[in-house]
């Protein structure tokens, strides 16, 4: 099974939002990555609800929308309402992450926790038979363009042994300074999604961009 391919909005000329969504869908992309910044939870703001709502009605494409956010169990049953089709949320910004994964569910999407690079992996094991996918950062959460931290590759193989361990459906999504250099070591740790804006949006020829990374 080849991996999956999520573009990273953040990367994408913003004023053409539509027109680059398309072009991602012609390219082979498979998912687009919505990132949502509230300024607290990391120093930075992006977009939020009604990006997702307008985006949502000009793309059938499935959005994986990562809340870098405080309080996430106010806001996922919006976005869900709105058109996420994936929620992650950080483990580090959620007071009962189990109750999070619940709201999303319940709503009838699916659940994901994303971790930063400084956080224990362990700390996601309690969750893993309750979530379809953990997101681990291999970037500091908050801006595109961050050059890749090896460090995360050790986090990537822990987690997929024990995923193994205990025969889990769980994917592993990376996301952070990913090209066609880095994206060959996080898939040899164990990755299955690979999210990239700044290397897909700026490649001269989308398509030939997404297949290096593939």
């Amino acid at each position: 099974m080849s991996n999956i391919i999520s573009a990273s909005l953040l990367g994408c000329d913003l004023a053409n939002l539509e027109k680059e969504c398309e072009r991602a869908k012609n390219s082979g992309v498979d998912w687009l990555h919505f990132d949502v910044m509230d300024g607290v939870f990391v120093d930075n703001i992006s977009f939020g609800l009604p990006v997702l709502k307008s985006l949502r009605n000009k793309t059938d494409m499935f959005i994986d929308v990562h809340l870098m956010i405080t309080k996430p169990e106010n806001y996922v049953q919006n976005f869900v309402k709105l058109g996420a089709d994936l929620v992650d949320f950080h483990l580090e910004a959620a007071k009962d992450p189990k109750a999070v994964i619940e709201l999303i569910t319940q709503m009838g999407a699916k659940a994901a926790v994303a971790v930063k690079p400084g956080t224990d992996i362990e700390k996601v094991y309690p969750y893993l038979d309750k979530i379809c996918m953990v997101l681990v950062m291999t970037v500091e959460p908050g801006f595109g363009g961050q050059v890749f931290i090896p460090e995360t590759l050790e986090k990537i193989r822990k987690l997929r042994a024990e995923i193994l361990r205990r025969s889990l459906e769980v994917k592993i999504q990376v996301d952070g300074g990913i090209n066609d250099k880095t994206a060959p070591l996080v898939i040899e740790a164990g990755a299955d999604v690979i999210v990239s804006g700044t290397y897909i949006f700026n490649a001269d020829d989308m398509k030939k961009a997404a297949d290096l990374i593939r």
